[in-house]
Order: C-alpha cells, then sequence, then structure tokens
C-alpha cells in the first residue's frame, strides 16, 4: 500500500482492495454509499470519527478531508493495511472453491473494528437482514448524538427504553450486554487475548450470544482471524464443498469473508 498527501486528502493506492466488496459484505454496518461522480464513495465512522471515502479507479482510493495522522492513526489499521492480503489470496487459492470466491471478490478486507460496538450489533444481526440491521443501529446512533454509545453511555437501558430500536426480542439481549460488560462479568479487553476456546465460552455468558454472535465478535470486533462463523450461508458452503472439513488454512476467518461474500451473491 502506498499513499500521499493531497491538500486535505489521502491518496492510496492499493490493488487488494475494493470498497464494495469491504464495506457491504456484512461484516460492518455504519458505512452508507452515497451517489458521487467517483466508482464508489461510502460515508462512515469508527469509534464515531467520521470518514467519507472514494475508489476513483481500479486501485486508487480518496481517504477526503483526513489528516495524514488520522489516516495512519485510525484508518491504517482499521481497514488492515498492514497485512499482505495478496499473499493471503494466493494461499487459499490453492483451494478451488476458494479461488473462486477469490476471483469473485477479491477487493475485501477484514476490517478491524471496536469490540463493544462489534458485540452490540452482532446481537442486532440475529434472524435479521443487512437493512434492517443497518436501521437499527441508526436509530441507535441518532439517540446517541449521532454516535455508537459506549457501554457507560448505556447503563440506564432497559428493554422498554428501548423500544425505539424496534429491535424487538434482541432488546433484552442488549441490555445483558450492557450489564455484564459494565460490571466486568463479561471483560472485553480480556477477552480478546484469551484462547480462542476460552474467549467463545466468555462471551456466550451474554444472553442471546451463542456460536454465530461469539464467532463474529472475535473475528470482526477483536481481529482474532482464527474464528469462523457459520451462518446458513457458511454452512451450505460447508455442506457443499467441504464435506470432510474446512481446510486448516492460517487466518481461515478471512478465508470465509470470501466465501460469505461469494455464495450470497451468486444466489
Amino acid at each position: 500500500m502506498d499513499y500521499s498527501v493531497k491538500n486535505n486528502n489521502i491518496i492510496v493506492s492499493e490493488k487488494n482492495f475494493s470498497l464494495d466488496d469491504t464495506l457491504d459484505c456484512g461484516q460492518a454496518f455504519r458505512w452508507k454509499k452515497i451517489p458521487t461522480d467517483f466508482e464508489s464513495t461510502y460515508t462512515g465512522k469508527f469509534l464515531n470519527t467520521p470518514l467519507t471515502v472514494s475508489q476513483t479507479a481500479e486501485n486508487t482510493f480518496i481517504f477526503h478531508d483526513t489528516t495524514e495522522q488520522d489516516f495512519l492513526n485510525i484508518w491504517y489499521d482499521y481497514f488492515d493495511f498492514g497485512t499482505d492480503y495478496a499473499e493471503l489470496k494466493r494461499m487459499f487459492s490453492e483451494d478451488e472453491t476458494l479461488k473462486k470466491a477469490c476471483d469473485f471478490a477479491g477487493g475485501i478486507r477484514l476490517l478491524k473494528q471496536d469490540a463493544w460496538e462489534c458485540l452490540i450489533s452482532f446481537i442486532i444481526s440475529q434472524n435479521n437482514n443487512i437493512p434492517r440491521i443497518k436501521g437499527i443501529i441508526d436509530r441507535l446512533c441518532q439517540h446517541y448524538d449521532g454516535n455508537f454509545p459506549t457501554v457507560e453511555n448505556m447503563t440506564a437501558e432497559t428493554p422498554e427504553s428501548l423500544d425505539y430500536l424496534r429491535s424487538g426480542f434482541r432488546a433484552k439481549y442488549i441490555c445483558d450486554a450492557i450489564q455484564k460488560v459494565y460490571a466486568g462479568t463479561v471483560n472485553l479487553k480480556e477477552i480478546s487475548l484469551m484462547p480462542l476456546d476460552n474467549a467463545r465460552q466468555e462471551l456466550r455468558k451474554i444472553k442471546g450470544v451463542g456460536a454465530k454472535v461469539s464467532e463474529c465478535v472475535l473475528l470482526f470486533g477483536m481481529y482474532r482471524t482464527d474464528a469462523f462463523p457459520v451462518d446458513v450461508w457458511i454452512k451450505r458452503v460447508l455442506e457443499t464443498y467441504y464435506p470432510d472439513g474446512f481446510p486448516d488454512f492460517p487466518h481461515k476467518g478471512i478465508a470465509q469473508q470470501y466465501l460469505f461474500h461469494y455464495v450470497r451473491n451468486l444466489e
């Protein structure tokens, strides 16, 4: 990845990156595609720092109105620019099905998200579709002055006070997560450092956090690339293409993202 500073923008050149592949593949829910003259443009936030980013050509990106300091301290890590995705795809492509998935959406990158925001987002995601997930999270942020609330912000919430979210049964799970994280019964920082099986067990102390949600939080919110979320799409992939088990790749959670986006868009 190379970058330069031009006026108030950061210009990034990176072959293994696509905004559409990365920001619209179901791993994060606060990015919105907006109409511009560029190939694609998204606006969103990470840790409540706003960003507008455009793809101007196949390998060129503009991080608008962003300081070099913010780019290096926030967005470089968030978009995982320190990882060699060309090498990951070369390794994954030793498998025939994964090669097709990498060829289909080779610009996917794993976003390094905030663990708390990721936990609440994937609790909301249960038995839900992406537009509705985004709608619930939008209402949550609007209620908190446009920002994703911290656990401290939310300590007074009850299932009844969250009626404005229209999140259904998920409201009681959100409240349980608030109570347990705030009390330290579930310590997200400690969990991020635990052996994977222990981390899974700790996350599942929260009501409504089962196998899929815990894997998503580990992968997307803690960058545990050995986590491997299985939803209906990945279950179908495993049954169809990997009846004897998924190959023992390093970073198999990133491989899962290529497969998920591939099979979901084939239907």
